[in-house]
């Protein structure tokens, strides 16, 4: 999977959800058949925030071709024709519910072939190797899964060297929204390799019975190799309307493996 895409990548990264156009554009001149083919998961009838949210900077003008791929089509193979998969926010179980035993073994296919895979909130819980319906593709388990309902505000995470490299360079601290998403740490399944951190909460939210500490100090974004392809995974949602948008963006050139 070879994109040749002349990107600007350090533009204002720094300044963050500051930035539209967002800071990782592709030029001018590129071709159609050059963006980054963006597959967003959505399997209600009608739009739902999360895709409705990515498709506001997944633009040809930022370097992506965006399309919203509902199950069926999963289970039909048209994830051939994209680069990357976008599982958005939402409830990872009834996402996999949804795929159905096919769609999953499609979209771990996809992946072990070269795909990239960017998990947010729920779909960070689908990629995970912790339940039943996880699709397995990242060796990372759920920390406190007893308060997953631990609510919803705007929290700051803080990237490790690695996160900014990929993700932000000349900036390490964010504010991002963040709602019930997964308190990530390492799992140990033997046939995973282990996941990189690149970003880990430094605030947290504990309500509804959540203990406080509990969150901080786990890891908010990580990546993986799952065969061939990559995975990157977003506890919090920088693709929400005060973003940081970018990250989001740098996050899906790099599963595109256009690095």
């Amino acid at each position: 999977m070879r994109l040749f895409i002349q990107f600007n990548i350090l533009l204002c990264l720094a300044l963050s959800s500051l930035c539209l156009p967002l800071s990782v554009q592709a030029d001018e001149r590129v071709s159609d058949t050059k963006l980054v083919r963006v597959a967003v998961f959505d399997y209600p009838d009608k739009e739902s925030s999360g895709p409705r949210n990515l498709k506001q900077f997944l633009t040809p003008a930022n370097g992506f071709k965006y399309q919203v791929v509902r199950p069926a089509e999963i289970r039909s193979g048209v994830l051939k024709d994209f680069d990357v998969l976008i599982m958005p926010g939402g409830s990872g179980s009834k996402q996999s519910k949804a795929l159905e035993p096919e769609g999953r073994k499609a979209v771990r296919q996809f992946v072990r072939n070269g795909g990239g895979y960017v998990g947010i909130c729920a779909g960070a819980y689908l990629a995970s190797s912790h339940y039943k319906w996880s699709l397995g593709v990242i060796n990372a388990r759920v920390w406190d899964r007893q308060h997953w309902a631990r609510g919803g505000e705007t929290v700051e995470i803080g990237l490790t060297p690695a996160g900014q490299q990929v993700l932000a360079r000349g900036q390490n601290r964010f504010q991002v929204r963040y709602q019930n998403g997964p308190l990530l740490v390492p799992d140990n399944q033997q046939d995973l390799p282990g996941y990189e951190v690149l970003a880990r909460f430094e605030t947290e939210v504990a309500r509804n019975g959540a203990p406080a500490e509990a969150m901080v100090g786990t890891h908010a974004i990580i990546r993986s190799k799952f065969g061939s392809g990559r995975v990157i995974c977003f506890s919090p949602h920088p693709e929400a309307q005060d973003g940081p948008k970018s990250l989001v963006a740098s996050g899906v050139y790099w599963a595109a493996q256009v690095d």
